[in-house]
């Protein structure tokens, strides 16, 4: 039998340490089920796909300086050098960079505005009809689009007719599985969905919408244009060595700038996350540790305080095995009202993260797991001291004052 009174009395004796303990556990618990449930969210949306091949496409930009230049007829003839190019697979003039973190949003509704109807927050890019393509894309139901569908913005009145959305923009509006043919509102300008897309994330990827997209097939030039470009496997790196070149053989009076590849874009995009999630590691292990320092160095401190009590029990007749256990249930007393104080400080702080920063609700499944481990880390913690207790000589012990 463990003889929990004696045990609850003997910390009564000495509250400080045991509550600077609790106290400690109780926090550790808090921070790090929360710190672990935010990092498992992050990892979650790190390794979720996003529908491009991105390590097979790059970017660049292009400004020009030329006034008397026909931006349209420029934009062309650089498509087709770039699709000219040994190893590129597809090339287009593009309005923003998915997955750069910067773009086009707004509203696609099942009426036009003003009226009042269902609607959706989308990220948007627009390019003509090699777009798909060069994304690498394919639609799962419908088509592409053609040279017909698309419009070139200039001083007349032409408006697109025609977009190709995600599933889950689809799927938000119309519900799941329908979509296809419906017509759907960008402003006042209605839009046919010919192509649905299964997995396309746009501009915003860990967006409260990051997979809600839309691709228009509408081009609208001007000095600064945005290239897109996408190569065999393996042929990216070669490629992107030959573009400023190749565009100031085409038209010398322009800058060509920030030659990126997609990954890379994403990985800007996504580099706050991963220094949070290096922090937040950093943070658990550093809790942790100190806890079971923490729960090492009091065991050790009562043991020093305890010798005269321990060498007369063990003059008693008590067994090693006693010894060790009277420490370890102290133990498991102390964490047990820690671990309960730090749950529910786990939920609370859970509660304002998700009010404050918009994080997942922690799962309880964070908490218990959290719990376990630092209790059994609090039991092995213990378990040196525990020992080196029990192994006390009984005549040295009865001689110490």
């Amino acid at each position: 039998m463990f003889e929990l009174k004696p045990t609850i009395n003997a910390l009564m004796r000495s509250k400080l340490g045991a509550v600077l303990l609790i106290l400690q556990l109780a926090i550790t618990l808090a921070i790090v089920s929360n710190a672990v449930s935010i990092i498992q969210d992050r990892m979650t949306y790190l390794n979720k796909e996003t529908g491009y091949p991105e390590d097979d496409i790059f970017k660049f930009n292009s400004l020009n300086f030329d006034k008397q230049l026909d931006l349209l007829q420029q934009v062309e003839l650089d498509e087709q050098s770039l699709r000219g190019i040994s190893g590129v697979i597809d090339a287009v003039a593009i309005s923003s960079v998915p997955l750069s973190g910067s773009g086009s949003s707004g509203a696609m509704q099942l009426k036009p505005e003003p009226q009042e109807s269902k609607r959706s927050t989308m990220g948007y890019v627009t390019g003509d009809e090699h777009i798909l393509n060069t994304l690498g894309l394919s639609v799962s139901e419908g088509r592409d689009f053609n040279e017909a569908d698309v419009v070139v913005i200039d001083e007349s009145d032409a408006r697109p007719s025609v977009v190709i959305v995600s599933r889950a923009l689809s799927d938000e509006l119309f519900g799941a599985g329908k979509g296809l043919g419906e017509t759907i509102y960008w402003g006042a300008d209605p839009l046919s969905i010919i192509g649905i897309v299964e997995t396309m994330a746009n501009q915003w990827p860990k967006s409260s919408f990051g997979e809600k997209a839309a691709i228009i097939p509408m081009i609208r030039v001007g000095n600064f244009q945005k290239y897109l470009v996408r190569t065999a496997p393996g042929a990216r790196a070669q490629v992107m060595r030959q573009i400023e070149e190749l565009m100031l053989l085409s038209h010398r009076d322009r800058v060509v700038s920030d030659i990126t590849g997609l990954d890379q874009k994403k990985a800007r995009y996504d580099a706050k996350d991963v220094l949070m999630m290096r922090m937040l590691m950093t943070l658990i292990v550093v809790l942790v540790v100190v806890t079971a320092l923490g729960i090492f160095g009091l065991s050790t401190f009562n043991i020093s305080k305890r010798t005269k009590q321990i060498g007369t029990r063990r003059a008693l007749g008590a067994r090693k095995s006693a010894i060790v256990r009277y420490f370890v249930v102290e133990n498991a007393l102390i964490c047990t009202v820690g671990l309960m104080l730090g749950s529910a400080a786990a939920v609370l702080l859970g509660q304002k993260l998700m009010q404050w920063y918009s994080v997942p609700a922690l799962g309880y499944s964070f908490i218990v797991v959290t719990a376990s481990l630092l209790l059994v880390m609090s039991l092995l913690s213990v378990l040196m001291p525990a020992l080196r207790a029990a192994n006390i000589s009984p005549s040295i012990a009865t001689r110490s004052v």
